[in-house]
């Protein structure tokens, strides 16, 4: 007793040196002031003969300090057992809330500690006493997950089914973070299934969350709220993944659920697509809606059961499975498809034949001189097979009921103009379903027989609006046995749009479409050596992990600091320059003097195959993130990137006087001339030259007037690709490890070329449109005057080395300088003002593209100082 006393009066006289209140000048006194402080600090620390002895000095036990907080507050919220003990032995208040509303059982509840609220339940006459905002101790137990404490709180009289302010009960708390124990226990004990005031219930909750498990809980209880969930499917203000990931759970828990799942939602779907199809519905709102449904069908179907009863089937052989069973429902759907397909087939057929404008088909009203005008509605089957759907008439369109032998029509409607996006959108999901009954990689014969049978409807609605391609027609790029119809078409769209549908499907499933921007690990850094880059970086490359390369790409030169998208563009940069490197022997430079061929004598360097292939990465990698590459190539190398044929027209790249020759043959008659040529030919290897068959026994066969353009295709075909095949197929190896053949057909040679290289001109004017001025600099200042006019005045080439050195790239992107791409997006070319000092040279952030430039004083000196930084500075980099 007499050492806490001296220990208190210590205590007292410390705080009178450096004291923030005015104590007591009696010791004894400021002990007695103190005293509630030093408890509920005593208390925390669980010094229970130092708050007994306080206790027994008349300490006040129910103080509240500044936050209203009791000390029996702060032992429950710390689980300090004897030290509750003691207060309540001393009369302290349980029932005292703190300025949140919290008493001593919230804490307790909060923090799961049950063993204590068996001793405090002891002492409170209401276990419901609720905070500022009406919640229980029931409430935060349930929401955090305590399962001892919420049956301690239950066997103790706490009201089950008591909301708070905003009607929330117990079992809304436990759904909202996913507690599945708790909510069990709720259940069992009997919890009611209660929304909240705004109509929100914990299934809501659960599904919000993705807690699979609650959802499974609730549905035990509540077998009706199965469909509920799958209900949910149609709304499209739940996360589609959320939704998903709850599925999947209840899918996995036995065959018969997982099959029961995927008929309801198959039954969905129909609904939903017959909807679609009736044209008084919300086009976007239902479309979305379909799709939705069916992607989350066909993802369950591919994941199959956790114990599949019958191995693991995917149902497109044929056979009537369990599994394939699930797709009966959706039959309805494609029926009424197929049967608007064929009405339009049939009305494309008739007008054809009375030479209208097939593009555009009028429904008129049927009368008694106009039989051969009108078109039927097909029946939809959704609801009933003795349904009809009408397209609009002068309000909403209905689905009447009509008898077997009547038949519907509408006034003065284009029929494909009003369902062209309707039925596009159910042909997408009918792909959708055909595809995840087959083995990866392998397409749908229903669905292309499909296709087939309707192929002049399908091109009317692409010719009459191409968007359709893009928005719903997604088939056409994993299908190359589809493609091919309607290559035409797509080429036919403006290049941007099918910039934006390339990107869009080479980046669709990744996690960050702003990829070159994410955060990598320390292991994900590509680090290479300036002075031997190739080699390095063919090493770190075909060591890398292709899935992340694809997501981001962080380089970094051994022995600098930095990194960054500046760094990357110049590791794009000079390894485009390196490629073409004579002494790799892989390219030849071209008869033009500017692009580059496969050197079909590679093969001196013995590791050209694998540098192949690298350089093909290094050219899908610059495509897939968008950078661009310093080399241009033959019009012929871009057509074999592309899968397209070469012609005679080719050789003219490496040879241009034998493509005269070529060009000769063609156009005279060569049956007189005796040129005694056959299809065989010599060819230079290694300086020893060979006679190459270009066809089979072709030593025997006599070129002729007849057969001279097959012979020229072959010839072509043996100097611009046979005679580098190896080369081909290794630099599509590592190209397609990146880009996918089906994306990178979307486009000609030429716009390959734009797409890899950019505009091979700067255009100074656009440039000077784009660019941006901060840190005091104006475009009217005599400096930023001068700066352009020095522009003007440098070569090509110099203003090239001007927009590496500032850019890190040299080339321009597709579009001008206002495409110009950043650290963080698109950034504009910036010019920066720095403070002259003599002989300072103008410096860069290629990471924003901002140039520092001196605020020089004259023109001339700005000139000498920007050549020296071009011709000396643009290499090597430092943090921005």
């Amino acid at each position: 007793m007499e050492r806490a006393m001296e220990q208190l009066n210590r205590l007292t006289r410390s705080l009178r040196r450096a004291r923030t209140i005015e104590l007591p000048e009696d010791s004894e006194t400021a002990v007695y002031t103190l005293m509630p402080m030093v408890m509920a600090d005593q208390h925390s620390c669980g010094s229970v003969e130092c708050l007994i002895l306080l206790l027994k000095k008349g300490a006040n036990p129910n103080y509240q300090d500044i936050s209203g907080c009791t000390p029996l507050h702060l032992a429950a919220r710390n689980g300090q057992k004897k030290c509750m003990s003691k207060l309540l032995e001393y009369s302290a208040d349980v029932n005292i809330c703190n300025n949140e509303g919290l008493t001593a059982i919230h804490w307790l509840a909060v923090n799961g500690r049950t063993e204590l609220l068996h001793d405090l339940v002891q002492h409170v006459a209401n276990v419901d006493v609720e905070d500022a905002m009406g919640q229980t101790a029931l409430h935060v137990a349930c929401q955090n997950g305590h399962k001892t404490t919420v049956q301690c709180l239950l066997d103790s009289g706490a009201d089950i089914n008591r909301p708070n302010v905003s009607g929330a009960t117990p079992l809304y708390f436990a759904c909202s973070h996913g507690q599945r124990d708790t909510a069990q226990i709720l259940l069992m004990r009997g919890a009611k299934y209660l929304p909240d005031k705004n109509g929100v219930t914990p299934l809501d909750l659960c599904v919000q969350g993705g807690y699979g498990e609650t959802c499974e809980v609730l549905i035990q209880h509540h077998p009706r709220l199965f469909q509920t969930i799958i209900q949910m499917t149609q709304n499209e203000d739940l996360r589609e993944n959320m939704l998903r990931q709850v599925l999947e759970h209840l899918s996995q828990q036995n065959e018969n659920q997982y099959l029961k799942i995927l008929t309801s939602l198959a039954e969905v779907a129909t609904t939903n697509g017959h909807k679609l199809l009736s044209l008084s519905s919300n086009y976007e709102a239902q479309m979305k809606s379909l799709l939705r449904i069916v992607r989350i069908f066909c993802h369950l179907f591919r994941l199959g059961p956790s114990t599949p009863s019958n191995g693991n089937d995917m149902g497109y052989n044929g056979n009537k499975t369990p599994r394939s069973q699930v797709f009966k429902p959706l039959e309805l759907l494609w029926h009424s498809l197929d049967e608007w397909l064929a009405l339009i087939s049939a009305e494309l057929m008739k007008d054809k034949r009375n030479s209208t404008n097939i593009t555009s088909i009028l429904l008129k009203p049927k009368g008694p001189s106009q039989q051969e005008d009108t078109i039927p509605i097909p029946t939809s089957e959704g609801a009933s097979a003795e349904k009809r759907m009408l397209p609009a008439e002068t309000e909403e369109s209905k689905i009447y009921e009509v008898g077997s032998a009547q038949e519907t029509y509408v006034d003065c409607q284009d029929v494909i103009s009003v369902t062209a996006n309707r039925l596009s959108a159910v042909i997408q999901a009918f792909y959708m379903c055909c595809s995840c009954q087959m083995p990866q990689g392998m397409t749908s014969p229903r669905f292309i027989e499909f296709v087939c049978k309707h192929d002049n409807v399908l091109k009317c609605f692409v010719n009459r609006n191409p968007e359709i391609i893009f928005d719903h027609f997604h088939f056409l790029l994993e299908c190359p046995e589809l493609m091919s119809r309607f290559m035409h078409i797509i080429k036919a769209q403006p290049f941007k749009d099918r910039c934006e549908w390339f990107y869009e499907h080479l980046h669709s499933g990744q996690p960050d479409s702003d990829m070159v921007h994410r955060p990598v690990s320390e292991s994900d850094i590509l680090l290479v050596h300036r002075d031997s880059i190739f080699r390095s970086s063919c090493e770190v490359v075909s060591k890398a992990n292709c899935v992340k390369l694809k997501q981001g790409i962080a380089v970094r030169f051994h022995g600098e600091e930095g990194m960054g998208q500046g760094v990357v563009r110049e590791w794009f940069d000079i390894l485009s320059n390196e490629i073409v490197n004579p002494d790799y022997a892989l390219f030849t430079q071209s008869a033009d003097g500017t692009t580059f061929q496969p050197n079909s004598n590679s093969s001196v360097n013995p590791d050209h195959l694998n540098y192949f292939r690298f350089a093909g990465q290094i050219l899908g990698l610059a495509l897939n993130h968008r950078q661009l590459v310093n080399i241009y190539f033959t019009r012929s190398f871009y057509k074999h990137i592309l899968g397209i044929p070469v012609n005679y027209q080719d050789v003219a790249s490496i040879d241009p006087e034998y493509a005269k020759n070529l060009q000769w043959i063609l156009d005279n008659d060569i049956n007189d001339l005796g040129l005694e040529l056959t299809f065989s030919v010599e060819t230079d290897v290694f300086g020893a030259m060979e006679e190459v068959p270009l066809k089979p026994g072709g030593a025997s066969i006599i070129v002729t007037q007849e057969n001279k353009a097959e012979y020229v295709q072959l010839v072509t075909e043996l100097r611009m690709t046979r005679a580098i095949q190896p080369q081909i197929n290794a630099f599509l190896q590592g190209f397609h490890t990146f880009i996918p053949p089906s994306l990178v057909q979307l486009f000609d040679e030429y716009e390959l070329e734009l797409l890899l290289s950019g505009m091979p001109e700067i255009d100074v004017n656009d440039w000077i449109k784009n660019t941006e001025y901060t840190s005091g600099y104006e475009r009217d200042d005599p400096v930023i005057q001068w700066f352009w006019e020095v522009v003007e005045e440098l070569t090509q080439e110099e203003r090239v080395l001007l927009l590496q050195f500032v850019t890190g790239s040299s080339r321009v992107p597709h579009g001008g300088f206002a495409h110009i791409m950043g650290g963080s997006g698109l950034q504009n070319f910036t010019i920066a003002a720095v403070p002259y000092t003599p002989n300072l040279l103008p410096t860069s952030s290629t990471c924003i593209n901002m140039l520092k430039l001196p605020e020089y004083p004259k023109k001339e000196i700005l000139k000498d100082r920007l050549l020296v930084a071009l011709h000396c500075g643009s290499y090597g980099y430092t943090m921005a």
